[in-house]
């Protein structure tokens, strides 16, 4: 039936995600062309640790925004970890400076030390995303995430990061009127802010994230899988898992299908993927389901990414 409902109007953030190795980067690329070729403007985002939007678009990306082809306005965009850590720290880095100078002597590159904290990059990769989208520079952001175990915890991070704040906001309660009396005793440093008041920001920014993730006017999820047993159980439980964080897989790409049994190895895997196929068609009934059939060629170019697209969005296989 193709992927229709994800090139709305309304859609700003497209979020692709799989298991490794199952094509996830390839339909991200071609669910971009797509929407390029339309006439709107696009970036596509590469969270993945080993990104590969370069080898398939043929041109060289980075981090740094770059167009990535002269007759769409197509754009393309690498993160690595180390990029997403110097954001963070451009990002965060004053006001958490701000909060723990207000405490005590401390150098700057503390700041570097609380940065290599567990989730920290995950958890600004969200807001990092979501402050492009909402800048508006582009019409569309499509995000191939990295494999789907990687995504999950992004997705939930919002959620831990408020029940964080929750008891980080009633402990500081409780100690911010005693630091207050003694500031003069222990000569604590003026903060331009209260350390409540910076708390509010990251709880604000927070909520921000997961009411955007979870409106299904202008944020879409499509998972990406291949018809066997690891790939539909793994495709299940990261549904099962969105369902659980209040948000909607509308879309599904079977990849790898086998067209044609041709030979005795065909038609033996051919019957196999069938069955999931089916399970899938069956357990998802309300999902927009596309097929994509194996190629004995590598997809790579706009030709042969446009061929993609036209079977995500026209006809549902190809």
């Amino acid at each position: 039936m193709g992927l229709i409902n994800i090139i709305d109007k309304n859609v700003k953030l497209i979020m692709v995600g799989g298991k490794g190795g199952v094509g996830k980067t390839t339909c991200a690329s071609a669910i971009s062309l797509k929407i390029a070729m339309d006439g709107r403007k696009v970036l596509i985002i590469s969270s993945d640790p080993t990104p590969s939007l370069s080898d398939i678009f043929e041109v060289t990306i980075g981090s740094e925004e770059v167009r990535i082809n002269n007759r769409y306005e197509l754009y393309g965009l690498e993160i690595t970890r180390d990029v997403v850590l110097t954001k963070w720290k451009e990002r965060f880095g004053p006001e958490i400076y701000e909060v723990i100078s207000s405490f005590t002597d401390v150098d700057y590159d503390f700041v570097d030390y609380i940065g290599t904290a567990p989730g920290i990059e995950e958890e600004y990769m969200l807001s990092f995303i979501i402050e492009l989208v909402e800048s508006n520079k582009y019409d569309v952001v499509v995000w191939d995430t990295a494999p789907a175990g990687h995504t999950l915890r992004l997705l939930k991070l919002p959620h831990l990061f408020l029940k964080h704040m929750e008891a980080a906001t009633k402990f500081y309660m409780n100690i911010y009127s005693y630091f207050e009396r003694l500031k003069e005793a222990v000569r604590l440093k003026e903060s331009r802010r209260t350390l409540l008041e910076i708390i509010g920001s990251w709880e604000a920014l927070a909520e921000n994230i997961v009411a955007f993730i979870r409106n299904e006017k202008i944020t879409k999820y499509v998972i990406v899988t291949i018809p066997e047993a690891l790939g539909v159980k793994l495709t299940d439980r990261v549904i099962k898992d969105f369902e659980e964080n209040g948000l909607k897989v509308e879309n599904i790409i079977i990849n790898y299908v086998v067209r044609d049994g041709d030979c005795e190895f065909h038609k033996l895997r051919k019957k196999m993927q069938e069955g999931y196929i089916n399970f899938i068609g069956n357990t998802y009934s309300d999902a927009n389901i596309a097929k994509l059939y194996l190629s004995p060629e590598e997809v790579k170019g706009i030709k042969s990414i446009g061929d993609v697209s036209k079977a995500l969005f026209e006809n549902g296989e190809v």
